[in-house]
């Protein structure tokens, strides 16, 4: 067996500092890029009006909330004392919202129409409205802790086993569960 050698030409004196630079280039480019769009008008507001405390709700949670929600001109198109919500099952802009809160805690959120229901017309609010609301994360369960709790519930009434978890396939809809505030997502 024979082995051909390949004569390699000695690397140009500055090549893989420029190389090094470039790619230093393209690495601050993307950062700025990316910080540019966090102040677009797709960006969610998020104000703490009064802090929580422990951990905040998961996507897979299901939460307690309090709210009032308004337009921009401040036209209350929906408000609940204590609405139960899966927080999967919300327009995009609440459930990021939901993500960021921690029990107890009062928040003001501002909804772009991008992160809300853009184009489309619900109910009383109008197509490409930003949504406004005031919400107190008044408790928040996993949907395995609903559920165990349904089944308690259901042997101590009698009840056979069994049935959708409410606002889940088969399930009923969620008890007081808005129809236009902080509405499933369809999209």
């Amino acid at each position: 067996m024979s082995t051909t050698a390949v004569p390699l030409r000695p690397v140009a004196k500055g090549s893989l500092t420029k190389l090094w630079i470039g790619i230093a280039a393209l690495v601050l480019g993307a950062g700025a890029l990316a910080y540019a769009g966090t102040g677009s008008a797709e960006s969610l507001g998020f104000e703490v009006l009064k802090a929580g405390t422990g951990v905040s709700p998961t996507v897979s949670d299901v939460v307690l909330v309090s709210y009032v929600g308004k337009l921009k001109d401040g036209t209350v198109f929906d408000q609940n004392q204590q609405a139960a919500l899966p927080v999967d099952g919300l327009v995009p802009g609440f459930t990021q919202a939901l993500l960021k809160m921690q029990k107890g805690g009062k928040y003001h959120i501002s909804i772009p129409p991008q992160l809300g229901y853009g184009a489309e017309a619900k109910g009383p609010i109008p197509a490409n409205s930003t949504l406004e609301f005031d919400v107190t994360l008044l408790d928040f369960k996993s949907r395995a802790e609903i559920e165990a709790m349904q089944r308690q519930m259901q042997m101590m009434q009698g009840g056979a086993p069994g049935g959708g978890m409410p606002g889940g396939p088969g399930g009923a809809p969620m008890p007081g569960a808005p129809e236009a505030g902080p509405p499933p997502s369809g999209q």
